[in-house]
C-alpha cells in the first residue's frame, strides 16, 4: 500500500473512528487495564524521546510530526521551543489545541495535514512518535529523507519492532477485511530500515534507541541524526 493510501486510512481511522478513544486514552480519565498499559508505555516512550533533546529549547523550531492529542507538543513548548504541531486528523489537532495551557499558546502553531508538507518549512529537530508505524520500509525511508533534508538536528521517531508477538499479530490481522479494522502496524528491524534509508539517500546516521514494552504497547525508538 502506498504512502498516500495509508495516510488516507490513518486519517479516516483517527478522525472518524477512534477520536473519542484517543481523547480518553491521552487524558487522566479511567481506562481499562489493557489501555492503562498502553498509556504507561506511551508515557515512557515520550519521556525517552524528549530526553534526546536539550532541556532548554529556547529559540529552537521543532516539528511534532503526528502530534495527536498534543502531549508531546505541550512538553516541547514548556522547554521553550517554537513548535509546529501537525496531524492528519483535524479532530485530534482540535483536542491538542484546546488542551494546550494558555501560557504556551504563543509558542505553538497547529496544522492539520501531511507531516511531510514542504510548506511547514525547516526545523532544528523533529519528533515523530508512533506516526510512522503504519508504513512500509520504503515509505518510512522516503519520509525520513524528506524530514532529514529539512532538519538541522535530530529526527527522533518510533517504529513497530519486528518481534515474534507483533509478527504474529500482523499476520493474523491480514486475514481480516481492511474495512473492518484499524490501520495495521508494519513491523520493522533496524537493519531493514537502514538499508531502505541508504537506498532513499536519506542524510544522517540512523541509531536504534530503547524499545518500550508495556502490555499491548510495543514500540522501538530510533533516531536520525545529522
Amino acid at each position: 500500500m502506498s504512502y498516500d493510501r495509508t495516510l488516507s486510512r490513518v486519517e479516516t481511522y483517527f478522525d472518524r473512528t477512534a477520536t473519542r478513544t484517543w481523547e480518553r486514552l491521552t487524558s487522566d480519565a479511567p481506562v481499562s487495564r489493557i489501555r492503562e498499559t498502553v498509556r504507561a508505555g506511551r508515557d515512557r516512550m515520550r519521556a525517552q524521546m524528549l530526553a534526546r533533546l536539550p532541556d532548554d529549547l529556547q529559540g529552537a523550531r521543532v516539528l511534532d510530526a503526528g502530534c495527536g492529542a498534543g502531549q508531546m507538543t505541550a512538553e516541547l513548548a514548556a522547554r521553550g521551543a517554537d513548535v509546529v504541531a501537525v496531524d492528519i486528523s483535524p479532530s485530534l489537532v482540535g483536542i491538542a489545541e484546546a488542551r494546550l495551557p494558555i501560557d504556551l499558546r504563543g509558542r505553538v502553531s497547529f496544522r492539520s495535514g501531511d507531516m511531510l508538507d514542504a510548506r511547514l518549512g525547516r526545523f532544528d529537530h523533529v519528533m515523530a512518535m508512533d506516526s510512522l508505524i503504519y508504513y512500509a520500509d520504503a515509505d518510512i525511508a522516503r519520509a525520513l529523507a524528506t524530514l532529514g533534508g529539512r532538519t538541522d538536528g535530530r529526527v527522533v521517531f518510533t517504529v513497530a519492532p519486528r518481534t515474534p508477538l507483533l509478527m504474529t499479530m500482523w499476520r493474523v490481522g491480514k486475514l481480516f477485511p481492511r474495512a473492518d479494522r484499524s490501520p495495521t502496524m508494519v513491523p520493522h528491524s533496524p537493519a531493514s530500515l537502514a538499508q531502505a534509508l541508504a537506498e532513499a539517500g536519506a542524510p544522517g546516521r540512523l541509531a536504534a534507541l530503547e524499545r518500550v514494552t508495556s502490555g499491548f504497547y510495543i514500540s522501538q525508538a530510533m533516531e536520525l541524526a545529522s
